[in-house]
């Protein structure tokens, strides 16, 4: 069987939870997708609480990943231990709360989903993300096949580790720029791969954030607080395609909306 996986990029501040809820549904209809997974840790701006999570759910998606920002609205703590379909990065550490990896059923497949987070310029004190897949894909579970979003900065770290998983994962996706990138592919061993997502948030923003503040920091190198912007939203995502007889995937197809 041929299994759609949907893949939405980073989702930011109240009018990207609400540009989710609003189409969401109806682009999984019209693409037949199996098995949603969104990035959520921009959902509350800086962080994800219990309540935006669950709208997120509730649009749809079947699993929440997280990033940098994991611990942004530290009322998520225990939210992370007690629901299982939502991952922080597994390599920040076990005595961090919650969990990185997961397998999750759908219908004659299970879906294993991995959160790392890289180390070049943004989290130094996380264990090697190399050593940590490679850990979880040896791991007692057995799925039918396994999914990687890749939260980092560095598109060299994202690229080598699609490459160094290819074969072995059956897509690798990079989150936390929020700007889509357009390097789609499928690499030498049926590993789906794109660099960036990028994010489901106000379009004419810098990164989501009001322009006014950004350039006012840039400008005059003093702290700002960031605010989210308003007016309509872009949605980016990709589709991948995977065979579950073969664990090889057959197509990627990157999405780029407008509101």
């Amino acid at each position: 069987m041929l299994y759609n996986i949907l893949a939405i990029g980073d989702v930011v501040g109240g009018c990207g939870v609400s540009c989710l809820e609003h189409h969401l549904r109806a682009v999984k209809k019209l693409k037949n997708i199996h098995f949603t997974v969104v990035n959520g840790e921009n959902a509350a701006m800086v962080g994800l609480t219990p309540n935006d999570a669950e709208r997120i759910f509730s649009a749809g998606a079947d699993v929440i990943t997280l990033g940098n920002h994991t611990f942004g609205k530290m009322q998520i703590t225990d939210y992370l231990d007690d629901c299982p379909y939502i991952l922080r990065p597994h390599n920040l550490g076990a005595r961090v709360p919650g969990r990185g990896y997961g397998v999750f059923d759908c219908g004659r497949a299970r879906i294993a989903v991995m959160n790392l987070i890289g180390r070049c310029d943004l989290a130094f004190h996380a264990d090697n993300p190399f050593k940590t897949a490679d850990e979880l894909l040896k791991s007692g579970e057995k799925p039918t096949f396994t999914l990687l979003d890749f939260h980092a900065e560095a598109t060299s770290e994202k690229l080598a580790m699609a490459y160094y998983l290819d074969g072995r994962a059956a897509a690798v996706w990079g989150t936390h720029t929020h700007v889509q990138t357009a390097d789609e592919r499928l690499l030498p061993k049926g590993t789906a791969y794109i660099t960036d997502l990028g994010m489901v948030g106000p379009r004419d923003s810098v990164l989501g954030v009001k322009t006014d503040i950004i350039l006012r920091k840039f400008t005059t190198a003093m702290p700002v607080r960031f605010d989210l912007a308003e007016g309509p939203c872009i949605y980016c995502a990709v589709i991948v395609e995977i065979d579950d007889a073969t664990n090889r995937t057959k197509s990627i197809e990157r999405i780029f909306l407008h509101e």
